[in-house]
């Protein structure tokens, strides 16, 4: 697996109390941007949740959506639709900065990155067709103060430190409601 790129976004893999429990707010009616399922999102001035740009602090990843559409039906997605139109909007995210969420790396990474923090790929990259999230942990991007922190390799068979493509277990560094967690 870890050979092979087949990118999934920021999937929530454990929150230390053994439940991960998704968090709701609203997309305002028309919102511009599109949004996929694992897609770092943050909460907006108006309170409102928006999809985070590379570099902004954010709250967790896009888990889905369900609204009423213009022709008065409930709508349930995995993923928001750029400029979509409707009412009783309500969001699915991740929000818990104690969440620890797998990722897969865009080139090796090794037991010494344990500790590093790194930012995304490019952050929309994802399919409108299934909804998911294609975007990556950018190895070259290491840095201080970036988004997310390596804690360790995810559990899988054929998932080895030093493989092209690792998919890695990693917090929130850079979490919109708590101070930056600095690299060690």
């Amino acid at each position: 697996m870890s050979s092979t790129s087949a990118p999934f976004g920021l999937r929530p893999a454990y929150h230390p109390s053994g439940t991960i429990r998704p968090s709701v707010g609203t997309i305002l009616t028309g919102y511009a941007s599109g949004i996929l399922q694992n897609q770092p999102v943050k909460i907006a001035a108006d309170g409102s949740v928006n999809a985070a740009a590379i570099g902004d602090r954010f709250v967790g990843s896009f888990q889905g959506v369900e609204y009423t559409d213009t022709l008065g039906k409930r709508t349930e997605s995995n993923q928001w639709i750029a400029s979509q139109a409707g009412t009783e909007i309500v969001a699915y995210f991740t929000q818990d900065p104690a969440i620890v969420y797998e990722i897969q790396s865009n080139a090796a990474l090794n037991l010494t990155d344990i500790g590093k923090q790194y930012d995304f790929t490019t952050i929309t990259a994802g399919s409108t067709t299934t909804g998911l999230s294609a975007l990556m942990l950018d190895v070259a991007s290491s840095a201080a103060n970036a988004s997310l922190q390596v804690l360790n390799k995810a559990p899988y068979i054929d998932n080895a430190w030093g493989d092209t493509y690792v998919i890695a277990q990693v917090r929130i560094s850079e979490h919109q409601l708590v101070a930056d967690v600095a690299a060690f």
